[in-house]
């Protein structure tokens, strides 16, 4: 993922606390993991209102994880005010393709590549067609 990502990508503010960060007071490799679920979680909620409401509207449809690549760039610190930035990059028919960046500013810390999977009862299916047209005008 070298392109940037464009103007109209979904921003989250996140502040870092004393719990994100590890011994060295630099942020631990795994908080930057639950920044971007957070990211990809409100992307989701201002496209599509609450994942519990559309897990019960929808019949048991949950949003997994299926892959992610993370190049981690440079550090954040205790203190630090992050944005996390998601936008889609690419919808299939089961799965969303999206790219995240964790930010200081202007200065990009994290990179990532993230393929979540639309699921019912442990099979992938099709993602809604609702969401898919929301998500396809990101």
């Amino acid at each position: 993922m070298t392109e940037p990502l464009p103007p109209d990508a979904h921003a989250l503010p996140v502040r870092v606390y004393y719990e994100d960060t590890d011994f060295s007071g630099f942020v631990y490799h795994a908080s930057y993991l639950r920044f971007m679920e957070r990211g990809r979680t409100e992307l989701l909620r201002g496209l599509a209102g609450d994942q519990s409401e559309l897990h019960r509207e929808a019949d048991g449809l949950v949003f997994v994880v299926r892959r992610m690549a993370l190049d981690y760039l440079k550090p954040a610190l205790m203190d630090d005010a992050l944005t996390v930035l998601t936008a889609t990059r690419e919808l299939r028919g089961a799965s969303m393709h999206l790219d995240q960046e964790v930010r200081r500013g202007d200065e990009v810390l994290v990179r990532a590549e993230v393929v979540v999977a639309c699921v019912r009862d442990g099979r992938a299916v099709r993602l809604p067609e609702a969401l898919r047209r929301r998500l396809g005008r990101r």
